[in-house]
């Protein structure tokens, strides 16, 4: 009888570890097709000076250093070696687009502005565009009310005429006692 016991006990845990192996074998399965349905969320990742059409614009040869600096702002790689060259590069990285690169290099003859190296730049417009390219449109809602819906606003109450209030003290009673 004990035998028979002993083998019945090793035969359920033979039989309970096999269905343990197996489900871990389905649910790493289940949980493969999860994550490829469910996807984590990624922040956008910006780094540099993002320059416009119109900051490029205003750029000329002849301008100063800290003309160049107001209107583009601190450059992003400023290299001891290469002293008269200023470079502005700008990304960004977003979830399901391509990244963005863009590069400005601005060279510099002593304190005035030499040469401008520069792919085209969007204007401010364009770049915001393609930014907001990724959201889905929604319902854009009326802002205006019609001649009905401002017939059905109640009418705000008249202000009553309140008395004025009493003058402030010109004098003040003392915080502290006179004598410690």
């Amino acid at each position: 009888m004990i035998d028979l016991y002993r083998r019945s006990v090793h035969l359920m845990m033979l039989l309970a570890s096999s269905a343990g192996l197996l489900a871990c074998g389905s649910l790493d399965n289940a949980s493969n097709r999860i994550v490829g349905v469910v996807t984590p969320y990624k922040v956008d990742i910006v780094q540099g000076n993002f320059v416009s059409k119109e900051q490029s614009a205003l750029l000329k040869p002849g301008v100063t250093r800290a003309q160049v600096r107001d209107i583009l702002g601190t450059p992003l790689l400023m290299s001891l070696f290469h002293a008269d060259r200023w470079d502005y590069v700008f990304t960004i990285q977003r979830q399901g687009l391509p990244s963005q690169l863009r590069k400005l290099t601005v060279t510099f003859k002593g304190d005035e502005l030499d040469r401008i190296d520069a792919e085209p730049m969007p204007s401010e417009a364009d770049f915001v565009a393609s930014l907001d390219s990724a959201r889905p449109a929604g319902k854009v809602p009326v802002l205006e009310l019609s001649e009905e819906s401002l017939k059905q606003l109640p009418v705000p109450a008249k202000k009553v005429d309140a008395k004025p209030l009493p003058p402030l003290p010109t004098n003040y009673p003392p915080l502290e006692p006179a004598t410690r």
